[in-house]
């Protein structure tokens, strides 16, 4: 059992063990009006940035913004001006239109007609040449230059390619670009590329804003597209994105309301 001095320590320290509990709770109080923690963490959280002090600080302030001009707002009674409701309704209402406009659109889909008539249109687009290939990339043209009589010679491209060439991104891997498109390049390389053959490599060197590179084509093919179903998801995007098709998808959701609605 507590003895008095126990009780009276406990009945001292009760106010404060409460006021601690009740800001444990809430982010913030603001003129007697609390404003939950549950709050905040969900603002910090739909921010989209790492979860630390500073962000909960700005997060906090703008819990504490909206707060004081929502009190404001409720002193001065303007949320009573007709003008004000009015277009309070008006943006609730634009709210819940786009909010059912998508649950349809969710629940709906994207018919199979529409995802295979978008897959022929951006079919017929992939033409033209890829080209593997792979370069060593040098700051002085006598460099370059000494290079390539080094590979006449008989010396391996990909070990020099490895030593000698500054582009860090392929020089690891013997110089190998992987497979490219002409148009992915700088004009100068793109130009020297597709006039090779197979297992050639360029007999001077082709100078970029990056340095003289010297280019070796291992191989050439026709573009191919990707599969309808690799494409699927990103054929759904783009149809969802096209206005038109959006204006369509509403009139259509719009005349099964009305199909089954009582009208009077």
């Amino acid at each position: 059992m507590l003895n008095f001095r126990q009780i009276a320590v406990v009945s001292l320290l009760a106010p404060t063990l409460l006021s601690v509990n009740v800001f444990a709770q809430n982010a913030v109080i603001v003129n007697g009006k609390a404003i939950p923690k549950a709050q905040l963490d969900k603002l910090v959280q739909k921010s989209g940035q790492a979860d630390n002090p500073q962000v909960r600080d700005q997060a906090r302030e703008m819990l504490v913004t909206r707060e004081l001009i929502l009190q404001e707002a409720n002193n001065r009674g303007v949320i009573q001006k007709e003008s004000v409701r009015d277009q309070l309704e008006q943006s609730r209402i634009s709210i819940l239109v786009a909010a059912v406009f998508e649950d349809y659109l969710e629940k709906e889909g994207v018919a199979d007609a529409d995802l295979k008539a978008a897959y022929e249109t951006v079919k017929n687009q992939y033409t033209g040449k890829e080209y593997h290939v792979e370069h060593i990339l040098v700051e002085k043209e006598s460099d370059a230059k000494a290079i390539i009589t080094q590979l006449k010679s008989g010396a391996n491209f990909e070990g020099i390619a490895k030593a000698k060439s500054k582009d860090p991104g392929s020089a690891k891997n013997g110089g190998d670009l992987g497979w490219v498109s002409d148009q992915s390049l700088v004009p100068e390389f793109s130009k020297a590329m597709v006039q090779l053959k197979n297992g050639q490599i360029t007999d001077k060197p082709v100078k970029t804003q990056f340095g003289y590179h010297i280019i070796k084509m291992v191989d050439t093919r026709d573009v191919k597209a990707p599969s309808f179903d690799e494409m699927k998801d990103q054929l759904k995007q783009m149809i969802m994105a096209d206005q038109n098709w959006q204006k369509a998808r509403f009139t259509e959701m719009m005349q099964k309301l009305r199909a089954k609605a009582k009208i009077q």
